[in-house]
């Protein structure tokens, strides 16, 4: 049974780096798929929502509890903590890497607003260019 828990554990941090994933470059998606822009922008209010007021993710709370099942030690912190700061950037750095992300989530986001405006103007030709 301990196995299936420390799989739990390993899904859990996979789904963990992909929400990471999706909200640092999500927005991308929606140059292509416009609709997805509601689901990114849910995400990014999440992820400043638990960096603002320090609320703890539902991963962190799933993968704390079945790493406690499955006999393992716990996390010291949260995902962030544990997974990212200290091990991909010196903790110093924390700071910067989420003006990064930001700088990410906004460039894509004024990616979009460029390229919707660009579709919708009537002046433009059909090979994008203009005169």
């Amino acid at each position: 049974m301990r196995g299936a828990y420390a799989l739990l554990v390993a899904i859990t941090v996979a789904a963990h780096f992909l929400f990471l994933g999706y909200l640092t470059l999500g927005g991308l998606l929606t140059w292509r798929w416009p609709r997805t822009l509601w689901t990114h922008l849910a995400v990014v209010g999440w992820g400043v929502v638990s960096i603002t007021v320090g609320v703890t993710c539902p991963l962190t709370v799933l993968e704390a509890w079945a790493r406690r099942e499955a006999g393992e030690p716990t996390l010291t912190g949260g995902f962030i903590d544990h997974y990212l700061t200290g091990v991909l950037y010196p903790r110093r750095y924390e700071t910067l890497v989420q003006l990064l992300v930001a700088g990410c989530v906004a460039a894509s986001w004024i990616g979009l607003y460029v390229r919707h405006r660009r579709a919708s103007d009537p002046f433009t030709p059909a090979g994008g260019a203009r005169p």
